[in-house]
Order: C-alpha cells, then sequence, then structure tokens
C-alpha cells in the first residue's frame, strides 16, 4: 500500500455508548472516581486497516492508520540496534509525523516501537553509534554531510497540532528517552526502562530533552539524570512525573487504545491550543 492509500474519507469511530454516558445528567453530581466514564471504554486493541508497506518512503520504521480508532502508529522498526536511529530514521519519522498530522482521519498519533520476542525490548535507544563518524556527526550515506536531525523532529513533535503519544515498552534511553519526554503522553509497559547515557560517550542534548526534563522532574533531579546516567525503573519513572501511566506489559495495548479513545471524544481545537 502507498501514501496514495491514505486519502480516504474520515470515518467516525467513537463508541456511542461509550460518548451517551459521558453526555449523562450524572456528569453534575459529585464526582467519583467512576463518574469520568473512562471505564466504560473499550480496551479492545486497535485495528490498524492501513499499513503502508512502501519501501520507498519507510525502511527503519513502520507506519500505520486506524480509521475506525482515527489514530496512526509511526513505530522503530531497528529490533538488532534496540531501535536506535541514524540519519534515515529520523527523516523517516519526520515524514510519518506529517503525513499523519495531514491525515483528517487521524486525531492522535502514537510513537511506539515494534517489539521482537526473541529480542531485547525497547522503544528506542538513540543515536546508532555504529554510523557516528570521525567528525562527531552521523553517517549512513543519506545526508550530504554527517547529521542527524533530531531537533527539526522534536519541533516539529511541539508544533503538530494532535496529540503524540509515546508507548514504550523496555529501553528508552539517550536519545529514545528525549523523544518520549518531547511527546506529549507518556505510557510505559512494566518492562520499561528510562535513562540518559550522553555523558558517558561525550554528548548531550542541545535540543529540546534538557529543558523539558526539568520542566517534568525539576531540576535537582534532572540533573541527577545527566550526571549520573543512571536507569530507572517505569514504577521510579512514574513516581517523578517522568512519565504518566505504568501498565502491565500484556495489558498496555488494551490501555492505550482506552486513551486513545478517550482523547478522540474531545474537541481537537481544544486539544491542540492545549498543547
Amino acid at each position: 500500500m502507498s501514501a496514495n492509500d491514505l486519502k480516504a474519507p474520515p470515518q467516525n469511530s467513537i463508541d456511542v455508548g461509550s460518548l451517551n454516558a459521558m453526555k449523562s445528567s450524572s456528569r453534575t453530581a459529585p464526582p467519583t472516581k467512576f463518574r469520568d466514564g473512562m471505564h466504560l471504554i473499550s480496551t479492545d486493541p486497535i485495528h490498524y486497516d492501513v499499513v503502508v508497506n512502501d519501501t520507498n518512503l519507510f525502511i527503519d520504521i513502520t507506519y500505520q492508520v486506524s480509521t475506525s480508532d482515527q489514530c496512526a502508529r509511526i513505530a522503530f522498526n531497528r529490533p538488532e540496534v534496540l531501535h536506535a536511529f541514524r540519519p534515515r530514521t529520523i527523516n523517516e519519522v519526520r515524514r510519518a509525523l506529517e503525513m499523519a498530522q495531514d491525515d483528517t482521519r487521524v486525531g492522535v498519533i502514537l510513537l511506539s516501537s515494534e517489539i521482537i520476542e526473541e529480542r531485547t525490548p525497547a522503544f528506542c535507544a538513540g543515536g546508532d553509534q555504529t554510523v557516528r563518524s570521525s567528525q562527531g556527526g552521523y553517517d549512513d550515506g543519506t545526508e550530504e554531510a554527517p547529521r542527524l536531525r533530531v531537533l527539526d523532529l522534536q519541533i516539529q513533535m511541539r508544533r503538530c497540532p494532535k496529540p503524540i503519544i509515546a508507548v514504550v515498552r523496555g529501553y528508552a534511553i539517550g536519545g529514545g528517552h528525549i523523544l518520549h519526554m518531547v511527546s506529549d503522553i507518556t505510557l510505559a509497559g512494566s518492562d520499561a526502562v528510562f535513562g540518559q547515557t550522553g555523558p558517558r560517550m561525550g554528548s548531550f542534548d542541545a535540543g529540546y530533552g534538557s529543558t523539558c526534563m526539568a520542566r517534568l522532574v525539576g531540576e535537582k533531579k534532572a540533573r541527577e539524570m545527566w550526571y549520573l546516567c543512571k536507569y530507572y525503573s517505569a514504577q521510579e519513572a512514574r513516581e517523578m512525573g517522568l512519565i504518566n501511566a505504568v501498565f502491565d506489559v500484556d495489558e498496555l495495548e488494551g490501555e492505550v487504545a482506552r486513551w486513545v479513545r478517550r482523547m478522540i471524544m474531545n474537541s481537537p481545537t481544544a486539544l491542540a491550543c492545549i498543547k
């Protein structure tokens, strides 16, 4: 399937029963933990009916769209290197993000990774050190000069009017850790691991990562994460405000679906303005 197949008219996937519950008069009653209707939303896995298999567009990532749940899924697909990115990878993510932003059927964007059970699970391990050049940049032959357009991607993510949810299993470290922080929401499996590695390799994040981290966890904790390059469990990350929620691995997919379905019930204009 090619990019031309992405131009079908939008479909409405809102669960009517859940929406009616949201609009009921009980919303004016004193709140309880179940009053918001979140528990009424289905956790059935998202079905992706549009899959782009055009290798002229994507090699290092996969791109899928669910017209029923109005979301796009961008997933790193380099499990042999813990989904570390090279210049091609970043350019493909940027292309997919632009496609999702322009697609009127998409209300929410997922940034994830393809999990291969026989390999170590990972979201993204940052820059691929095997293509790091002697000049300090990254060179995989796809750019005129060794460069990694990570800051361009970070800016694009923050300017995208649609919510971006990072779905994390396994390692989210280095530049991969930055990408989940730049996302609007992070939902993690219980096997997720978070941390920075740059200073151990003589590098640091000169983009949004440093400021995002300080805003999320506070300056003291952010300095700890950079200075020590420690790894933190999903529960530790949740407690410090680095991520939004942690779920058992076998429940993560369903809970992500629930969050997506709840978001698309809301005004896309309001969500864009809040972002």
